[in-house]
């Protein structure tokens, strides 16, 4: 009986419980500490208020995590200089865990947010083709399990050789180029200017 118990834990996805939107009064919190230490309690003030809001047990900060955009938008402009107010959107998991994100993203976060995304979806694309690439080498596997240990050890051993000297060429390329005299010096855009002949 207490192994399903366990199992029925472990199985059961992380799903949001609770999901709302806050306007986060900063200034009144960071007005209690000396400049060079405001955007700091800033961070620490919204921590705070999210801990008390979304009802973390025991007020847990180590139990709210704070989106890397939010942070930015916080530090923008300097540690003596953070925003007086920030809206919010805090996502209380099954866990207990609180992800605190941005709402409100100015241009520069939004163009940020929009690279990132497409960066995370190259990579799956990536990913996707590296899988599709693995598929043929073990097609070719399967069809070399009737040659002989001997036969394969060789093919191996070709395919070694033939990574290292292509590792070996690059090396021998890069030092060439490496140590090569540079005969293209920038000339300079205008002419400098001389002492004037008396």
């Amino acid at each position: 009986m207490a192994e399903t118990k366990t199992q029925t834990k472990t199985e059961t996805p992380k799903k949001a419980v609770n999901e709302r939107i806050y306007v986060i009064p900063l200034m009144k919190e960071w007005n209690k500490v000396p400049r060079y230490k405001r955007a700091k309690k800033s961070m620490r003030a919204i921590r705070e208020f999210v801990a008390k809001h979304m009802k973390v047990y025991d007020r847990d900060l180590n139990k709210i995590k704070i989106d890397r955009f939010l942070n930015e938008e916080v530090w923008f402009r300097g540690i003596k200089h953070p925003p007086k107010k920030i809206k919010v959107k805090a996502i209380k998991d099954s866990t207990g865990i609180v992800r605190v994100e941005l709402v409100d993203f100015k241009e520069k976060l939004k163009f940020k947010k929009a690279r990132e995304e497409r960066g995370s979806k190259s990579a799956e694309e990536k990913k996707k083709a590296k899988e599709a690439k693995k598929a043929p080498k073990e097609e070719k596997e399967e069809e070399n399990k009737g040659q002989t240990q001997e036969e394969r050890k060789e093919e191996v051993e070709k395919e070694k050789a033939i990574e290292e000297a292509g590792i070996k060429g690059t090396e021998l390329e890069h030092k060439q180029h490496k140590y090569q005299a540079k005969e293209d010096f920038k000339q300079p855009k205008h002419q400098r200017r001389q002492a004037l002949q008396k």
